[in-house]
């Protein structure tokens, strides 16, 4: 029961705080969010740290940095993406890393499936492309956006899960924030030397240089970095005092936190057909979880 409130909680607050990137996108780019996001969480997970008597630097520099650039991207795939793309879409797109996942353990490390995950990466790949909206007639290639972040996602779960087990929360948090950081400065630094033109419209969240000042979203901004260290502390917490296939479960409620927020703030909403769809990838991602290590 703790393991699901603790996991309740971080789905919760990360489903509310996911839903101000739409208002960020309006002012600065995913780069320099990035780079902020790495200015005031390095020091306030530096602190935790020392208080929880933590190791803050790496036991093993390799699979940390590794799992950190995979972690770093995926999340880059999906803040872009909530710039155009409903918080329900976005999520659906991150959320196919479970699929990929045992597609990964069951084609490369040769792991035994049984019939019911089978089934159920069926079903999580058609409740992906209902939510989607994927069809021959309506398509747009920016669906596409946050599944590369699932796929990123899954392969850094892959490497968290085989690597890095021995190395603490604060070095693995820490690890993200660092690399999201580096990847920001490398893309500020790309749009100025090579003279990018910010693109109209919402895909200036990614083509926008730097922006100051930062008229309106500095406190939102602020609170969408402390609400994340809380957020993945809380679902680490959850993991710590529960059995992993059964904490996992309640991973995706923030399935249906993040889209109810985007319906009262932003009038964001699904179709009735969506909303299945939102079904299917919850009861598939809840097999997957639960018949982790059963086949």
């Amino acid at each position: 029961m703790a393991a699901a409130l603790w996991m309740l909680a971080a789905m919760l607050i990360l489903g509310v705080i996911d839903n101000f990137i739409v208002v960020v996108a309006e002012v600065i780019s995913v780069w320099q969010m990035y780079f902020i996001r790495l200015c005031i969480a390095l020091p306030v997970i530096y602190l935790a740290a020392r208080l929880l008597r933590q190791r803050f630097l790496p036991v093993n520099w390799g699979p940390v940095l590794l799992r950190s650039f995979l972690f770093a991207s995926a999340m880059l795939f999906y803040f872009a993406s909530l710039a155009f793309l409903p918080i329900a879409q976005s999520l659906a797109g991150l959320f196919t890393s479970p699929i990929i996942v045992v597609t990964i353990t069951a084609l490369f490390l040769r792991e035994k499936i049984g019939a019911y995950r089978i089934g159920a990466v069926i079903a999580g790949f058609v409740g992906t492309l209902i939510v989607l909206q994927v069809s021959p007639g309506n398509f747009s290639p920016l669906v596409i956006v946050p599944v590369i972040g699932g796929v990123l996602y899954a392969l850094n779960a892959v490497i968290t899960r085989r690597m890095c087990g021995g190395e603490s929360t604060c070095t693995l948090l820490a690890g993200t924030m660092g690399m999201q950081g580096i990847l920001g400065i490398l893309g500020l630094g790309a749009i100025a030397l090579f003279g990018i033109e910010e693109v109209s419209g919402p895909l200036a969240f990614v083509t926008r240089g730097w922006g100051w000042p930062m008229e309106g979203v500095s406190l939102l901004l602020v609170g969408h970095v402390l609400g994340s260290i809380v957020g993945v502390f809380a679902l680490t917490r959850a993991y710590q005092l529960g059995e992993a296939s059964h904490v996992a479960v309640f991973e995706y409620s923030i399935m249906v936190f993040g889209p109810a927020f985007a319906f009262v703030w932003f009038g964001q909403s699904l179709s009735a057909v969506q909303m299945a769809g939102v079904g299917l990838i919850i009861a598939a991602g809840a097999v997957i979880a639960l018949r982790s290590g059963r086949g």
